[in-house]
């Protein structure tokens, strides 16, 4: 059977979480945490297959827990179940070692065929969430999609990078642009597309 940890700091998924694992002949649940700092403490990474970690957790985010856990359990597959569907979160989670990838809506029976397939080696991820990810080898899709918007194409180079989950600092080192110019882009993004927030404006150019 494979052995299951959920790490889930809402009572109502963690525990619709643990009744699909139980409800599985394939599957065991061995623990269910409701925080990182639990989770980090009391993980036994030798008796465990996969890990099911929501990204919006109190003190330390799902997205460091996985790194911290992949580091000292590489064995050990992960996958995010969680309500945020905005690039940035998703690459975040993929670079803290995370294979999987699902919306919080998954039906229940997609949830299990996704551990068994994470366990056989595979990476899932909500159709939504695949669909991003493929976007993210287009750059010219999203582009083109700036250009609608009237973002300039230094505007789009700046949006681009923020959706790839880079920090102003970042951006100004690879654009070779100072961090002020960073944030007077990315006032004008925030102008140009209606919104007020990185999520906003990446979710806004996604499609």
């Amino acid at each position: 059977m494979i052995k299951v940890v959920i790490i889930e700091d809402d009572t109502v998924i963690s525990e619709w979480l643990s009744g699909v694992i139980k409800g599985s002949h394939e599957l065991k649940l061995l623990s269910a945490y409701n925080s990182a700092e639990d989770a980090l403490r009391e993980f036994r990474g030798n008796e465990t297959d996969v890990v099911i970690a929501d990204i919006n957790l109190p003190g330390k985010s799902g997205i460091e827990c996985v790194k911290e856990l992949k580091e000292n359990n590489p064995s050990v597959q992960f996958m995010m179940c969680t309500v945020f569907d905005d690039t940035a979160n998703i690459f975040d989670s993929l670079k803290a070692g995370a294979s999987g990838y699902l919306l919080k809506n998954t039906p229940s029976n997609k949830v299990v065929e996704s551990i068994v397939d994470l366990h056989n080696g595979g990476s899932p991820m909500s159709s939504q969430i695949a669909r991003k990810v493929m976007q993210s080898f287009h750059p010219s899709h999203n582009l083109k999609k700036g250009e609608e918007f009237g973002l300039s194409t230094r505007e789009n180079e700046v949006l681009s990078l923020l959706a790839k989950g880079l920090q102003y600092k970042e951006i100004s080192y690879k654009l070779e642009i100072s961090i002020e110019t960073v944030r007077t882009h990315i006032r004008n993004i925030y102008q140009k597309l209606h919104v007020k927030s990185r999520t906003d404006a990446i979710n806004k150019i996604s499609w």
